[in-house]
């Protein structure tokens, strides 16, 4: 048996009539950058919030498995912050950091279920030294910073709880080009350090050059999946999202 961090297995979200999400199944590796790519409104960010619990209230159906134990039973109690718990962590869509602190605060509130000060505060010097432009502004409300500012926080935020498994939602979406090119330069040192990651991601000619391998969603369906530079070349990847 693979290596699994995660393993989703026949996957089916339905709000009321409306299948958002049709029986998927999808894996992602120790160690493993998997991208998960599609047009808007394909059904990938219900899925990452199927397997984080944070739907509203809808019909799911299918098994999802964090390191090997199903995760049916923290779901259905609506515990989804204790993924936390189990370094298992999401950076959303819109980034959700907490405007009325500060940086320095916020990464703290990454950290909430460790008690290593030592190590928590050795992890927010590690951040800084990824994130500079954090750094500078520690002291600054994170409500002040800019899109691409709030997204590094968001995602540093994310690390501090050292996660086995970090969850991207659109990183990318909103943000200036030379923004977007850091923002995935930290994604692909933060893979290159062992950290497990799946990466929803509308950019796809940058999720498919920083992957391992890729997932294509349509209308709520996997379509593709395959090696992401052999579906860089594909011709029917570069037709429907690369623009060539």
């Amino acid at each position: 048996m693979a290596d699994n961090v995660l393993k989703i297995a026949g996957l089916k979200v339905a709000y009321g009539g409306i299948k958002a999400v049709k029986g998927i199944d999808l894996a992602v590796d120790r160690g493993e950058l998997v991208t998960l790519i599609g047009a808007n409104g394909a059904g990938k960010t219900t899925t990452l919030k199927a397997i984080t619990g944070t739907l509203p209230p809808c019909k799911v159906g299918g098994t999802i498995a964090y390191l090997g134990q199903s995760l049916s039973a923290t779901l259905h109690a609506h515990k989804s912050f204790k993924l936390v718990e189990q370094k298992l962590a999401m950076v959303p869509e819109g980034r959700g950091v907490f405007t009325r602190m500060t940086i320095h605060e916020n990464l703290l509130m990454g950290a909430y279920t460790r008690n290593d000060k030592a190590g928590i505060e050795a992890d927010i010097e590690k951040w800084y030294a990824v994130f500079p432009r954090l750094k500078e502004r520690s002291g600054q409300l994170a409500g002040t910073l800019s899109g691409g500012e709030q997204q590094m926080l968001a995602m540093a935020r994310a690390l501090m709880c050292n996660p086995t498994l970090l969850l991207l939602d659109e990183p990318s979406m909103g943000l200036a080009p030379i923004m977007v090119d850091k923002i995935f330069e930290v994604i692909r040192d933060v893979s290159k350090q062992g950290i497990t990651i799946l990466l929803v991601e509308q950019n796809a000619k940058l999720a498919l050059q920083a992957a391992h391998r890729a997932y294509v969603m349509e209308s709520g369906a996997i379509t593709m999946t395959g090696n992401a530079q052999d579906m860089l070349h594909d011709p029917r990847v570069q037709a429907a999202y690369l623009g060539e």
